[in-house]
């Protein structure tokens, strides 16, 4: 008998943190805002370079890029003969930036541009088609 009586106040505690979980989850979900970006217009640019790049040259173009305005100098990339950066596209643009590289220093390079048969492909790696897309998007339309 004290042993049922025991069992029935583990499971209602139990239940009760249960609930209480549950009860914080769907206040969070309510309350949540969805995410403000700061930096709505960041694009991505590359340079390809006709060699590969040392240390020491890394060092020198990102000091080099980090000086030219609308650069996010924290969003600069170098791996082995490439440069990807992030610039603000209503300040500068990647020819702009590219042009202005060069007349820092006589590098070896030349712009990224993508080609034409890419550009108008979608770049989302989710399939927009399945069920759990479908299903997270109404989920998020229903608490914004």
């Amino acid at each position: 008998m004290k042993m049922n009586t025991t069992v029935k106040k583990v499971v209602l505690v139990l239940a009760g943190i249960g609930f209480l979980f549950i009860a914080i989850l769907l206040f969070h979900i309510i309350t949540a805002k969805p995410a403000v970006y700061e930096t709505p217009n960041l694009q991505v640019s590359r340079i390809d370079f006709k060699s590969n790049i040392d240390s020491l040259q890394a060092k020198q173009i990102c000091a080099d890029l980090r000086t030219i305005k609308g650069l996010t100098s924290d969003s600069i990339i170098v791996k082995r003969n490439v440069v990807v950066y992030f610039h603000n596209n209503k300040i500068t643009n990647s020819e702009k930036v590219f042009n202005e590289l060069m007349s820092k220093r006589p590098y070896e390079a030349q712009r990224f541009i993508l080609p034409a048969n890419m550009a108008n492909k979608e770049v989302c790696p989710v399939d927009q088609n399945s069920v759990s897309y479908k299903l997270s998007k109404s989920i998020n339309q229903f608490f914004n």
